[in-house]
Parts: structure tokens; sequence; C-alpha cells
């Protein structure tokens, strides 16, 4: 596994060439912007998105599974502005999967509802069979890959404690431990935000004895429709030595869509004009 350091330095290349570089009197924003910021980079950018996703998923012995899907998401009416907490509202995900055929036309939709449980449903067409997945299983696999249900959502920011622990020259380092430790199976995470987009560039879990046993990474960062994105990511898991990488193919920002496509009704019907 490649160190930390050498990571991060390789993304905030990627990030150098694209944006401008950090003025010398730029002033320090407050530990709960920096948070804001980073939630907004990493799920609220624009008022709706699409991506086409392809994930690869190795297990400890090398052998690899993929994934194909499109995901779908369109934010609250309340989610423009850090001054007002925003970056907290109303929010939904669809993802449909296109391939492989074992998992052809299954959709994962999500409801997130601040201050609350979030809705998800997993639609299983094999059996026409819409499932509720329950709060409890969000920290599980998402669809046998590394990444959980909540990786692919967002965690909310308001399920933790937050603290500044570093601030180098190029990322603000938080230490987010939970509220509610009996619901989760992480004791802390630490997370690498870049300081001039926000993005998290490095997320690390950390067990109850102080053990990392899962990292997050952001592989690749490209700035499209003027947001700084991230196009590649990977989910290692380092107690079985398994990964799943993620590709983000033509992301598209701002397409206008409309909240009824988050709807049951879409389970079973998807949208064919907004997953092409």
């Amino acid at each position: 596994m490649k160190p930390v350091k050498h990571i991060i330095c390789m993304v905030f290349l990627s990030l150098s060439a694209a944006l401008p570089a950090a003025g010398a009197e730029e002033q320090q924003p407050s530990l709960e912007e920096i948070v804001h910021r980073a939630n907004q980079v990493a799920y609220y950018q624009g008022r709706d998105g699409r991506a086409q996703v392809q994930m690869l998923i190795t297990d400890s012995q090398g052998r690899h599974r993929q994934r194909s899907f499109t995901i779908l998401r369109r934010d609250g009416p309340d989610t423009d502005a850090v001054a007002d907490r925003a970056y907290l509202g109303e929010q939904q995900f669809y993802v449909y999967f296109h391939r492989p055929a074992d998992v052809n036309k299954m959709v994962f939709m999500v409801h997130k509802k601040p201050g609350e449980n979030d809705d998800r449903w997993l639609y299983l067409p094999a059996l026409d069979l819409v499932k509720r997945i329950a709060a409890s299983d969000k920290r599980t696999s998402f669809v046998g890959s590394h990444y959980y249900y909540e990786d692919v959502s967002g965690r909310s920011i308001d399920a933790d404690h937050h603290e500044l622990v570093d601030v180098t020259d190029n990322y603000y380092v938080l230490k987010h431990t939970p509220k509610e430790p009996g619901e989760v199976e992480f004791d802390h995470y630490l997370m690498y935000v870049h300081r001039e987009t926000f993005i998290p560039v490095q997320t690390e879990y950390f067990d109850s004895q102080g053990n990392k046993y899962r990292v997050a990474r952001a592989l690749k960062v490209e700035t499209i429709q003027g947001y700084p994105t991230v196009t590649e990511a990977v989910m290692e898991d380092l107690d079985s030595g398994g990964k799943t990488r993620m590709r983000y193919n033509q992301v598209t920002y701002d397409i206008g869509m409309p909240e009824a496509v988050f709807t049951e009704r879409y389970l079973r019907s998807p949208p064919r004009q907004y997953l092409r």
C-alpha cells in the first residue's frame, strides 16, 4: 500500500493543474465551514447530477467482478448556503444497474432526511420485489463491493462530532467521532480535505483499538462545469486485502431532473431519458 502522503500529493498535482493556487493572505475557515464545504463538494454540487459508473471489485485473491450503473441525484430546495447550515437539506439518489446480467434493472434509491433516518429502497427485478433497507443496514456492503450503502449516499454530518486535528500546506485534517457509537463499526475516522477545493481526498477508518482497517481515496479529479469533481476513487479493506475502484464517466450537473423520478413508481419503470 502506498503511503498516505504519496497518494495525497498525487491528487494535489491533479487539482493544482485545474485550479489557481491559494493566496498568501488566505484566511482559514471555521471548523463548521470546512465540514460543510467538504460535504457539499462530496455530495451536493449543482442542483442535481448524473454519472455513469464503472465499478471493479477485487477480492483478496485478486479475482475481479464488475458492475456498471447510472447514479442520479437531486437536491431539495434548502441547500444553497453554508452560512444557513446548508448541505444538510433533503436529497434523493437513484442508482440503476446495467451490468452484469444478474443485477441488470436492479435499482437502489435513497431519500435523505436531515435529523431522521434516511429512507432506502432496493428493487430486485428477478423477484419483482421492492425491499426497504433498514437504517441498521446502511453500514453493510453495497452490492457486494467494499463500499457501504452509506458511502454512496453520504453520511450525515450531524451524526458525528468533528475536530480539526491538523492543518498542512495543502490539507485540513478532520477527525470525526460518532455520536452513537453503537450504531457503527468504527471508533472514528480521519478525513484529509484539500484546502483549495474542499475535496475529501482521503478518509481513514479506525477501530476501537486504534487500528486503521478501511481507507477511501480520490484517485483522479477533474473540473466539470466549473465543479471540481472526483472521477476515480477506491475503497480498500485493509483487513481482507480487497478493494473496489469506481470510475465516474459522463458526469453532468444541473440537468433539471424532476422530483417524480425519485418515487417508487420509477423503481419498476426506470426513467430511460435520464439513464442514457
